[in-house]
């Protein structure tokens, strides 16, 4: 069986090609949204019984994300249930949201901070994040004390770690060899 990453590509490509740079955002926020439903297990569950038919789970998650659903996700989620792939509708997601992020020149930055952030420090740490990256970041934070101190940063492939434990795990590492 193919990857979901392959197995998205192309969904996400065709549905990238009929957007514009206008409606690109309205777009990742509505497949975003479609794309938590998707993963629900329990409507997973009710899409994969042969009892059920495209039409009912199309329109059971049309209704869940209501009427405002752009008519290009409308269609998405028509192809994409009858050709049985509800499962990777995730993967579509985030595949466009990149091809959104990279035509606009943006990257999304996941921050892992030891200790919460106020808004200054995230505005801070993302300008510091721009320069060190080269591009526009849309940062998102979130909170493990299990680092002790300092932050993770991922940008696509990318990983900044500065966080105590990584340093203590160079210093472990350094000392036994």
């Amino acid at each position: 069986m193919a990857e979901p990453s392959t197995i998205a590509r192309p969904y996400a490509a065709a549905l990238f090609q009929s957007s514009t740079a206008a409606d690109g955002a309205q777009l990742v926020a509505q497949l975003d949204a479609l794309a938590g439903i998707a993963g629900d297990a329990g409507l997973r569950q009710f899409a994969g019984d042969p009892k059920v038919t495209d039409e009912q789970v199309i329109s059971l998650v049309s209704g869940i994300a209501g009427s405002d659903l752009s008519p290009k996700l409308k269609n998405l989620l028509d192809v994409v249930v009858d050709n049985g792939r509800l499962s990777v509708l995730p993967e579509i997601a985030s595949q466009f949201r990149q091809l959104v992020n990279d035509r606009g020149g943006v990257a999304d930055a996941h921050i892992v901070s030891a200790f919460p952030l106020d808004a200054t420090q995230q505005a801070d740490l993302a300008k510091l994040l721009e320069k060190r990256f080269g591009r526009q970041l849309k940062t998102s934070v979130t909170v493990d004390s299990s680092l002790i101190g300092g932050v993770r940063v991922t940008v696509g492939d990318e990983v900044l770690d500065t966080s105590v434990v990584a340093r203590l795990e160079q210093m472990r590492v350094a000392l036994t060899h």
